[in-house]
């Protein structure tokens, strides 16, 4: 889905935001709707599995 097809409310903002950090350090040829694309993929993926143990698996002989 692009910015042209209507975008969604997230890739909107996400755009907007991008478009006007570019131009305040006076980038003019980026293309927005890529990089909006791209930040809203990678802020869609699911969040790397932590290390080590939960507080809740944890007991006096695991706890080191």
């Amino acid at each position: 889905m692009t910015l042209e097809d209507g975008g969604n409310a997230s890739l909107v903002a996400i755009a907007d935001a991008v478009s006007r950090e570019l131009q305040r350090q006076g980038i003019s040829n980026a293309d927005v709707d890529a990089i909006a694309e791209a930040v809203q993929a990678a802020l869609a993926q699911p969040a790397p599995p932590s290390e080590g143990k939960r507080p809740e698996d944890l007991n006096s002989t695991n706890d080191d």
